[in-house]
């Protein structure tokens, strides 16, 4: 299950084989967003309180196109004494 925090690999898309970390979970629509992976520009129009512009910033990926990347260190078996 993939969840906040963890690291991921993605499989599919502009970004196939990039490694990243989830920052945001939709499960309504089974989507997540890595962190600086699946970039967008937004553009985003001038208001009184905000000045606007061109952003980029993270896109939701389904998460079949995403898997997760296993951390945990290797140990060495230790053979038993005789």
């Amino acid at each position: 299950m993939i969840k906040k925090g963890l690291k991921v690999k993605i499989l599919a898309g502009k970004d196939k084989a990039k490694d990243g970390e989830v920052i945001e979970i939709d499960r309504s629509n089974n989507r997540a967003k890595v962190k600086d992976l699946n970039m967008i520009k937004k553009h985003v129009k001038t208001t009184k309180e905000k000045k606007g512009g061109i952003f980029s910033k993270e896109n939701f990926i389904h998460i079949s196109n995403l898997k997760i990347v296993n951390e945990q260190k290797k140990t060495k078996k230790t053979e038993a004494k005789k």
